[in-house]
């Protein structure tokens, strides 16, 4: 579990890693917290793609997102058992380029 994270490789280096064809430009980040957008990588039509997305998740079962703070971890030995992240790890998996967590 993670509080906070970074990502200080360049966009060119991410994108050699992972592959996608898109070229996105954005700085190092040293200080990435809970609901700030991220970097993600995912598949779209069994093609790896760059995106960016907000850090959390808003489980399918929540009426009024107003109300509802979002979930930011989940513990690997147990997220297939939780409600509020099984069909989130079966049907909408990404990959976030991290080279550093911490926690304050």
């Amino acid at each position: 579990m993670c509080g906070r994270y970074t990502v200080t490789a360049t966009p060119e280096v991410l994108r050699a890693l992972f592959g996608y064809p898109e070229q996105p430009n954005f700085p190092p980040r040293f200080n990435i917290a809970p609901t700030q957008p991220i970097a993600i990588v995912r598949l779209v039509d069994g093609k790896r793609q760059f995106a960016l997305m907000r850090w959390g998740l808003l489980p399918s079962w929540v009426k009024d997102p107003k109300t509802f703070a979002l979930l930011i971890n989940a513990r690997g030995e147990s997220v297939l058992d939780k409600p509020a992240f099984r069909a989130a790890m079966k049907r909408r998996r990404c990959l976030i380029p991290a080279d550093g967590f911490y926690e304050w």
